[in-house]
């Protein structure tokens, strides 16, 4: 097991449990995640896109290494789960402040 930051590690050990609400408490209120091509800012829409993309697929990351590059945590593993090509594999670019995450880039 990788030591990741804390709100990293807050993600992805609530991710292991399928637990929603546990995935948004490491976002700051204001954050922003990028995925499938677009923008969802705030609390409301990231919350909808984690329901929609790992809850209800059974999305689990299971991060395996860990760099910083330019000022972000780029954290990259396996995604096990019921959709096509399980398991893939994802890097995920996050942007850290004041001990939540500010921004998250997910990307094959």
């Amino acid at each position: 097991m990788i030591n990741l930051p804390k709100p990293i590690a807050t993600y992805v050990e609530a991710n292991a449990r399928l637990d929603a609400q546990g995935m948004l408490k490491a976002f700051a209120p204001n954050a922003v995640m990028h995925d499938e091509g677009r923008a969802h800012t705030g609390h409301s829409e990231i919350l909808a896109l984690i329901q929609k993309n790992v809850i209800a697929l059974q999305a689990i990351f299971t991060p395996d290494t860990q760099r910083e590059e330019d000022g972000y945590v780029i954290v990259e593993g396996p995604t096990t789960g019921n959709f096509r090509g399980s398991p893939l594999r994802f890097t995920f670019r996050f942007t850290l402040e004041n001990d939540l995450i500010t921004a998250l880039e997910v990307t094959l």
